[in-house]
């Protein structure tokens, strides 16, 4: 029987048309719209790259890559190496372990939002940590989590971290089940430690899992807005605003669609060059 090499295409159709739908053309119609004024009231004219010169010039756009950038350095490597930790403890053939992995996991599956509201209450002056630092003696006053720019991002990132290292987890989690456990034991018998087993088997043989967690950790910390939203809008004086954030703010708020995606094509070729750019450091 003659093969037909578009058959297999059939299959791809339906996964490419919702691609097509749902991704490849939003993004060509925000590239379109960032050489325009769109502003959903007035007449769409073009207007070239005076979008992308408006932003080169914005200081709060400025701003916003700034802090996203900061979110990226600060975020990112404590999401790759923190959950392997985690891992490596659930892993573990103890009593009530899955337990353990399940409490893991639980703000992973709760909405961030409601995270969000949470640790703002947490956060406040006379909230949760506020009182157990004053109980202890650890603080003479009540800090300033959401209100004091020097540390408000702070804050905003452990909500992050808290938020996401379960998902990690489980990528190492699965990572290490494919870890022949008679490398450990072999290890046991020249009496290697388990500090030097976890860094010179665990860790290198987790490399894969590393790379994946990496571009995904970046991908979510350069768009993160959930909290953002939730917990500071950006305050105080745009010490927590974001890129997202900033281009939420320019097309619903100043409604300014055209500048809008002119600042998530350049969120857009950012993301793309760090995670082309980790792969391949990664790889090596």
């Amino acid at each position: 029987m003659k093969e037909k090499p578009w058959v297999p295409l059939l299959f791809l159709l339906p996964a490419c048309s919702l691609l097509g739908g749902l991704v490849l053309y939003p993004g060509l119609q925000a590239l379109w719209l960032s050489f325009t004024d769109y502003n959903m009231i007035q007449p769409t004219r073009f207007v070239g790259l005076d979008n992308y010169a408006r932003l080169a010039d914005d200081p709060f756009f400025w701003a916003a890559l700034r802090n996203s950038l900061l979110y990226l350095v600060v975020v990112v490597p404590l999401l790759v190496f923190l959950p392997i930790v985690l891992a490596v403890g659930v892993n573990a053939a103890l009593p009530g372990i899955k337990v353990f992995r399940a409490l893991f996991y639980l703000p992973v599956v709760t909405s961030l939002v409601i995270s969000g509201l949470i640790w703002k209450w947490v956060y406040e002056e006379k909230g949760l940590l506020n009182h157990a630092l004053q109980a202890l003696g650890l603080a003479d006053a009540p800090v300033a989590f959401l209100t004091d720019p020097s540390i408000a991002i702070f804050a905003v990132m452990a909500v992050t971290l808290w938020a996401g290292m379960g998902y990690y987890m489980v990528i190492y989690l699965a990572g290490l089940q494919g870890i022949p456990r008679s490398l450990y034991e072999a290890a046991e018998v020249e009496g290697v430690s388990g500090w030097q087993q976890f860094w010179h088997i665990t860790v290198p043989l987790l490399k894969p899992s590393m790379a994946i967690v990496a571009v995904m950790s970046s991908i979510a910390a350069m768009k993160v807005f959930e909290e953002i939203f939730v917990m500071t809008q950006g305050g105080p004086m745009a010490s927590t605003k974001t890129l997202v954030y900033f281009i939420y703010e320019t097309a619903f708020v100043e409604f300014e669609m055209g500048l809008a995606s002119a600042a998530g094509m350049a969120l857009f070729a950012i993301t793309l060059v760090l995670s082309l750019l980790q792969l391949r450091l990664l790889r090596k």
